[in-house]
């Protein structure tokens, strides 16, 4: 669990910083001495270059390394450092989880995560939809990390290794080529400091655009009719005024079918009412006959029958 403390400089200044207590549910750390109205873990992850991450950085024994087993079972003496990194373009729930799962591959563990800059992304893999800033943004406000890494590298050298103080780095199994070589992850593996996770399978930045590809008249017209304009969207003359009038079609027919269910409403509404005189009616009847009949049974009706007969002989 990541708690804010203050910290007062010098010259008086209060800066936040992030402390890692035992455990999510161990126990509730006071918060009372915080200044309001901040409370909980609300901050981004810094970046590598801040104070914060510079000074855990400095404090860290490198020359001890921690082995694999050792960080499973619980017993290193420090936080584990793992690295991961990517692209992290449309950040999506496949990036979470691959970030939970480095984050709670061992009991004490400190996730530094690396993104990659417009330009390494552009060079392998083409272009991302997200500019870098909005990238590392992303990342920032994920909560399983610790620390961002600007402008990460594509590849993983002994000196970017110890300058970070990694003891593993977390990526998926699935070897990753890169120029003559098969498998950048290789070396790591051989190493024993290659910390492998598992894919969201159907679940991938490729994924979304290429929804976004095959539905691109629908986002193309709901776009146009928020207020983007065709320079915008980079959309022609012509297609700006077919998306319209498709647009308009569709607010048509949409108010055709509001009247169209009106009317049944309406019609049943009639129908309900029809019913409920025919019955109210029957109701009256019944009620009006069987007064009658009480007030003149068979008897009444038997006199009074032969008393009028009588007056009409006469």
């Amino acid at each position: 669990m990541l708690d804010l403390l203050s910290n007062t400089s010098s010259n008086g200044t209060v800066t936040m910083s992030r402390k890692r207590t035992r455990s999510r549910s161990e126990e509730i750390v006071s918060t009372t001495n915080l200044p309001q109205p901040v409370t909980g873990c609300c901050l981004p992850a810094p970046f590598s270059e801040d104070p914060e991450p510079s000074a855990l950085r400095n404090a860290c024994d490198y020359s001890r390394r921690i082995t694999l087993d050792e960080a499973r079972a619980g017993l290193a003496p420090r936080p584990v450092r793992v690295y991961a990194d990517g692209a992290f373009d449309l950040f999506h729930q496949g990036h979470a989880r691959v970030l939970q799962q480095a984050k709670n591959a061992f009991p004490n563990i400190y996730l530094i995560v690396g993104v990659c800059s417009d330009k390494m992304i552009n060079k392998h893999k083409g272009r991302t939809v997200l500019k870098e800033e909005e990238r590392y943004n992303a990342v920032q406000h994920c909560r399983y990390v610790d620390e961002v890494l600007r402008d990460a590298p594509w590849e993983y050298s002994d000196e970017f290794l110890r300058r970070h103080k990694i003891d593993f780095v977390a990526h998926d199994d699935i070897p990753y080529s890169c120029g003559d070589t098969e498998d950048i992850y290789a070396e790591l593996k051989r190493r024993g400091m290659f910390l492998p996770t598992q894919r969201t399978e159907g679940v991938s930045t490729s994924d979304i655009v290429a929804r976004i590809v095959r539905d691109y008249d629908v986002y193309v017209r709901r776009n146009l009719a928020r207020g983007y304009s065709a320079k915008d969207l980079n959309v022609s003359f012509l297609k700006e005024k077919k998306f319209k009038l498709q647009n308009k079609m569709h607010e048509l027919k949409n108010k055709m079918h509001e009247l169209k269910d009106k009317g049944r409403r309406v019609m049943d509404s009639i129908g309900e009412r029809k019913d409920d005189m025919i019955a109210k009616w029957e109701e009256k009847s019944r009620e009006f006959i069987e007064n009658f009949l009480l007030l003149f049974g068979r008897e009444r009706l038997s006199n009074i029958w032969n008393e009028s007969k009588g007056k009409l002989m006469v």
